[in-house]
């Protein structure tokens, strides 16, 4: 009688599947979501308009179809925004269904949030249970650059939702390996394209090597299955580009933040490629274009980037546990099986970190400190997997040691970045340091379990005291412009340009900015280089410039500052004589800058609603956004001349006198600064001088006009 061989043992992840639906977790599930929801919302409509740029946007698209499509600046289709409009088409349709205000516009972006986090917990709590999910998707909520991102109207918060929904569904595929999940992660990188351009494109070397390596099919239909996923995300993100190239250029609007009026160019120049050898045709260096290979202004490119100040306390808090994370969780999984849940997992969300880390470390063009946002993520799900991994093979010694390498760097990290506002919370970065200290030696050694959960309740103070406090204060302060900040005013040291002290884009009290005033190079306190005193912008930043067109000077020949974040004040509350905050309905203001929008008074307002309908533009400004204060406003186009800066070629000088000549425009709004439009040989800078010459300028409340339906 023969007897029967028993197989061999297949090698396995270091604990069987985690145990489903315990009774606790949907309740704390529910707490979760509802409390990052009632968080977000809270002191929702303190940011007005936010990015009043965007706004402007969502404004004309809730009242045009037209607009809605390509993602118009104006209702009368003058120009895009820089971007493709997918951002643009939630809050659009929020604001057509409950009209134009702060809250239509920004609960979108907070219900992505909340979206998000359960998207996380979704997510890891597949292959690693419930108690990796609901942690991941804690760190998620309380990430500082998240709490602010979900809460504000740039394209990064569903751009970072459908990322993370492309994981989910590629974690679908690499447990059943049907097609439709394929086909669904490559549609939602197609969306993600239509949201932000290129750099979706980051998280998709992770995405295929993770079913590369783990898909359950043979090697051959896996690799098929790729391409198809690759298909759809052509298919996806194509269709609207094809629509705009093949659209007359005549019936459409201008590509905004392109030279030839291309989707094309703006997807591989401006927003795509010269992102990372800063070479981009448009971006703003000292006195003109950066040279190729940037010149530091976004931060010094490097490995350490994530770190400096400017990002620092935005992200870099948990990336040190993260990354020990990834080693830690590779080697528990040891020889198990290619198919392995829990190591493609750590595979599809170490490369995403790793992968997206790098790029933003070393690319050489334009860098702002909220595109982390990206990151947040990936840091999220490998703190929740790696916690609990850790956490059940804590008798190991080298994984009690692993445990102590985390947390000590976590405490390090925070120390460090708690350090650089000491005079804000200074309790909490010596609290910090004492519990750290304390966590790091106490998870080193075998403990009864009670205080093992000691040890851990210390481990979750020390990696998350730092975040939750920065995220309570972005939710507390009042955030507007195009460079949002978390969190204190942080010193700036380094290759940081000296455009101030204080690094944060945000208002405290809604009228100026609520950290220490900076100096301008060139100049004293309070005045721009060369001497001249600002105007037409309520802040200068001190950290990076914006996303804009070359540097130089305006239209006229005025020379102009290298960003407006945080502007040396001349007025209350860091404010410029004679100007507000832009942000929402409010106080009155000048005509705007590069990074905030104008707030019209009343009188002004008045003026231009009248009659203002019997004209395709109310009125035309150089810049988006001194346009947008005045559009929102009156809910009436007014056209941005030259776009985003003032420097894209639109309209040219013959159509603006054609539009002047067929009574299409009525008023020109003059005396702003715009943006950075490059020489006074730029279109802007020629429509400017030409309605200098020919129409007579009136005063209004500090507002320049000039009415161009007057005989001349």
């Amino acid at each position: 009688m023969t007897a029967t061989l028993a197989p061999p043992p297949v090698a396995t992840s270091p604990q069987p599947a985690p145990k489903r639906n315990v009774r606790w977790e949907y309740p704390a599930l529910a707490t979760l979501l509802i409390g990052t929801a009632v968080a977000y919302l809270c002191n929702l409509s303190a940011n007005g308009w936010a990015n009043s740029f965007y706004s402007a946007a969502v404004q004309a698209g809730s009242v045009s179809w037209k607009a809605f499509f390509f993602g118009s600046s104006d209702a009368a289709n003058s120009i895009t925004v820089d971007k493709p409009p997918a951002s643009l088409w939630l809050m659009e349709l929020s604001v057509r269904a409950f009209g134009l205000n702060s809250w239509s516009i920004l609960v979108p972006e907070v219900l992505l949030g909340v979206g998000s986090v359960a998207l996380v917990w979704a997510t890891v709590r597949r292959p690693f249970g419930p108690a990796a999910g609901l942690l991941a998707g804690l760190v998620l909520a309380v990430t500082p650059v998240a709490a602010l991102m979900f809460r504000f109207n740039n394209p990064d918060a569903l751009l970072a939702f459908l990322m993370i929904a492309a994981a989910w569904a590629m974690t679908r595929a690499v447990e059943d390996g049907r097609w439709r999940w394929l086909v669904s992660t490559g549609a939602l990188i197609g969306l993600g394209f239509l949201t932000k351009q290129l750099q979706v494109l980051l998280v998709v070397p992770a995405l295929a090597l993770t079913y590369l390596i783990a898909g359950p099919p043979k090697l051959g239909k896996r690799i098929v299955q790729l391409f198809a996923a690759g298909a759809a995300m052509v298919v996806a993100a194509g269709w609207w580009l094809l629509a705009v190239e093949l659209w007359p250029t005549s019936s459409r609007p201008w590509i905004g933040g392109s030279h030839e009026n291309s989707i094309l160019e703006l997807t591989l120049g401006y927003n795509g490629l010269g992102r990372l050898n800063g070479n981009e045709r448009g971006s703003v260096g000292p006195g003109g274009d950066l040279p190729a290979g940037g010149n530091g202004m976004w931060g010094s490119p490097g490995i350490t980037r994530m770190f400096e100040p400017a990002q620092g306390g935005q992200i870099a808090w948990l990336i040190p546990a993260a990354l020990v994370a990834i080693v830690i969780g590779i080697l528990l999984c040891g020889k198990a099986v290619r198919t392995d849940r829990q190591r493609a997992s750590l595979i599809l969300w170490g490369g995403w970190l790793l992968v997206t880390g790098l790029v933003f470390s070393f690319m050489a063009g334009i860098f702002h400190q909220y595109y982390t946002v990206a990151l947040a993520p990936a840091i999220a799900a490998l703190v929740g997997a790696g916690a609990v991994l850790l956490w059940r093979e804590r008798r190991r010694l080298w994984v009690r040691l692993g445990m102590a390498l985390a947390v000590g760097l976590t405490t390090a990290t925070a120390w460090m970045l708690l350090s650089r506002s000491a005079e804000w919370q200074p309790w909490l970065r010596w609290t910090v340091l004492v519990v750290g200290v304390l966590a790091t030696i106490a998870v080193v050694f075998p403990t009864p379990r009670k205080l093992a959960v000691v040890s851990a309740l210390a481990v979750a103070f020390t990696g998350l005291a730092g975040p939750v406090a920065y995220a309570v204060d972005a939710i507390a302060t009042t955030h507007a412009g195009s460079m949002p900040s978390a969190g204190p005013n942080v010193a700036m040291r380094g290759n940081r340009p000296p455009w101030g002290e204080g690094m944060n884009g945000r208002r405290g009290d809604g009228q100026g900015m609520n950290g220490r005033a900076g100096q301008m190079p060139g100049g004293p306190q309070g005045t721009m280089p060369g001497g001249q005193a600002p105007g037409g912008a309520d802040s200068m930043p001190s950290g990076p410039p914006p996303d804009a067109g070359s540097q130089g000077t305006m239209p006229g020949g005025q020379q102009t500052p290298q960003s407006t974040e945080q502007m040396p004040s001349t007025g209350p509350q860091g404010m410029p004589a004679g100007t507000a905050a832009a942000g929402g309905p409010g106080q009155n203001g000048g005509p705007g800058g590069l990074l905030q929008a104008s707030r019209p008074s009343a009188q002004v307002v008045s003026l231009l609603d009248q009659n203002g309908g019997e004209y395709t533009w109310v009125a035309a400004s150089i810049g988006s956004n001194s346009a947008a204060g005045f559009q929102l406003a009156t809910e009436l186009p007014v056209m941005p001349i030259g776009g985003f800066n003032g420097s894209d070629p639109s309209p040219t000088l013959e159509q603006f006198k054609q539009y002047v000549a067929e009574g299409k425009i009525h008023y020109f709004i003059g005396g702003n600064r715009g943006g950075p439009g490059s020489s006074s040989n730029a279109t802007s800078a020629q429509i400017a001088q030409w309605v200098q010459e020919n129409f007579t300028a009136t005063e209004v409340d500090g507002v320049t006009l000039y009415d161009l339906t007057a005989t001349h």
